[in-house]
């Protein structure tokens, strides 16, 4: 009842999946990945352990292929089901078993595997192979590109309801401490795929860090349009004067805390603002 695609970029040092079906919170179940380990989507009657047994085989050093092919050795019901496994070494391996219902089937190549039971046709496995393989930006751009091109080929047959994303980098979770890098779901709307690249699209701004060369001098006259963002969102109630002051740096802070951009604008450089930063602010705000 689903379509996924499970990826390692080896410049990123990083794993992934990417999932999209008529059913609740389908990432929830089809999901699992770990840094330095591997990445594993099971579905069609998923046996939610394949996730948990897969990486520990992979992590011990089994590629892909041999870690599927131990999961489902060890399964009587396999016939049913459906995996994809990324290793750590960017080794890939998928399965559908028998009994999945139709269409249904799989494909790897450099670094990836996707599989889809109950799609329109073999041609939504074929176009997420396809723009996975040429689509350029991170590992959770590619992934989502990847859903998208499978859902306008046909997607599920039976319609859209939930999608998400998963990407783990070591030390690249919130906080440094874990390598969840990214973890989004849209759980239930009628278009999950579209919503889901928003929203990895607001990731990227609200954690990736800037870049030097987007770095913007705040001149008076920018000065003077932050003091009327920050008067149209209450964190200025005096007159805008475009000077760029320890009062200004002040408000400017509460607004930048509040709106959760922290990364892009930090008050040990409070005369730089990032580009993308900005670019948001004066959408938010229509300044």
């Amino acid at each position: 009842m689903t379509f996924s695609i499970a990826a390692y970029d080896p410049h990123e040092q990083a794993w992934g999946i990417a999932v999209a079906s008529k059913f609740l919170a389908v990432a929830a179940v089809v999901s699992w990945a770990e840094a330095g380990a591997g990445a594993v989507a099971t579905q069609s009657y998923a046996k939610v352990s394949y996730g948990r047994d897969g990486l520990a085989l992979m992590r011990g050093g089994m590629s892909a292929q041999e870690a599927l092919n131990n999961v489902i050795a060890a399964d009587k019901e396999r016939d049913k089901r459906q995996v994809g496994m990324v290793g750590r070494d960017g080794s890939a391996a998928t399965y559908t078993g028998s009994a999945c219902h139709a269409w249904a089937g799989g494909k790897t190549g450099e670094g990836f595997a996707v599989q889809g039971n109950i799609l329109t046709g073999e041609d939504v496995i074929e176009a997420m192979a396809d723009v996975f393989s040429v689509t350029g930006g991170e590992l959770a751009d590619r992934l989502v590109a990847a859903l998208a091109a499978g859902d306008a080929a046909g997607g599920d047959s039976r319609g859209r309801q939930g999608a998400g994303v998963l990407v783990v980098k070591e030390g690249a979770g919130y906080g440094g401490d874990n390598d969840r890098y990214l973890d989004l779901r849209v759980d239930d709307d009628p278009a999950p795929i579209g919503k889901l690249a928003s929203m990895v699209r607001s990731h990227h701004l609200f954690f990736s860090s800037p870049r030097p060369q987007d770095a913007v001098t705040i001149t008076e006259t920018l000065a003077r349009e932050l003091q009327k963002m920050m008067q149209i969102g209450g964190y200025w109630k005096t007159d805008v004067n475009g000077v760029w002051d320890d009062e200004s740096k002040l408000a400017f802070d509460a607004l930048i805390g509040n709106e959760n951009l922290e990364e892009r604008w930090r008050r040990e450089d409070p005369d730089k603002i990032d580009r993308v930063a900005l670019e948001y602010l004066r959408e938010r705000y229509q300044v």
